[in-house]
């Protein structure tokens, strides 16, 4: 079975035991643990030795998606401690200011590209300034985001093309004009299978789409044909 799950913020925003109850029966094998907010951060890592994560083969941690003041290297300083080593651990790049504090997570940090609210990491020459600073840094590849930024995925193909080979996990969703994520339309499947063939079948798919608990299988089931690579025959 392929690597696939959701992110607990997009099923229960801060309430991640409700969100992994969800996953429970679910036909998922991997998650995304989402602190998105700072004050959600301290209450998600000091939970972690509690939580029955046995069902997933794979999971990450969604860092906070804005700092004040010296929340930004306190926040290092608890994942560093506290998130075990296998775990990926996903920054936005508009929060890192301290990037020699980052630098050390090596491989572990994924940076994520952004969508267009944002004013850096949405495009492939955004994305090249701050692997230049992070040079061991992994990429979180938010697909639903660089649609968003251009919808002919251009974009989309040149940063698969350029960092494909710090592809570390792939999120999924339909991501709307105020930057929500939605479930996936016709439209989104039908972009996002122009550029899966760039997107290799062992990556984890993690989804953010906002859906009920008794459509996340129907979301899966769409994710899954979006993102698998299509074999073409000539026939003669």
């Amino acid at each position: 079975m392929r690597l696939i799950g959701f992110s607990t913020g997009a099923l229960a925003r801060s309430d991640f035991d409700l969100a992994l109850g969800e996953l429970k029966h679910k036909s998922v094998n991997s998650v995304e643990l989402s602190a998105l907010r700072f004050s959600e951060l301290r209450p998600l890592l000091a939970s972690l030795s509690r939580l029955d994560l046995s069902q997933y083969r794979y999971i990450s941690l969604h860092a906070p998606s804005s700092f004040q003041g010296d929340q930004e290297l306190e926040a290092a300083e608890l994942l560093k401690c506290l998130v075990p080593d296998d775990w990926p651990i996903v920054v936005h790049p508009d929060t890192i200011q301290h990037f020699e504090v980052w630098k050390a997570f090596g491989k572990r940090l994924a940076v994520e590209n952004m969508d267009r609210r944002k004013l850096v990491g949405r495009s492939a020459d955004e994305l090249r300034q701050f692997f230049a600073l992070l040079p061991d840094a992994s990429l979180c590849f938010d697909i639903g985001h660089a649609r968003q930024f251009d919808t002919t995925m251009t974009e989309a193909y040149r940063i698969l093309r350029l960092f494909g080979n710090r592809l570390c996990q792939i999120h999924v969703s339909e991501v709307n004009s105020a930057s929500q994520h939605d479930r996936l339309s016709f439209s989104a499947i039908l972009a996002f299978e122009q550029v899966a063939n760039l997107i290799p079948e062992s990556l984890p798919l993690i989804l953010e789409s906002r859906v009920a608990v008794d459509d996340i299988e129907s979301e899966i089931s769409k994710a899954i044909r979006a993102l698998t690579q299509q074999m073409f025959t000539i026939s003669a």
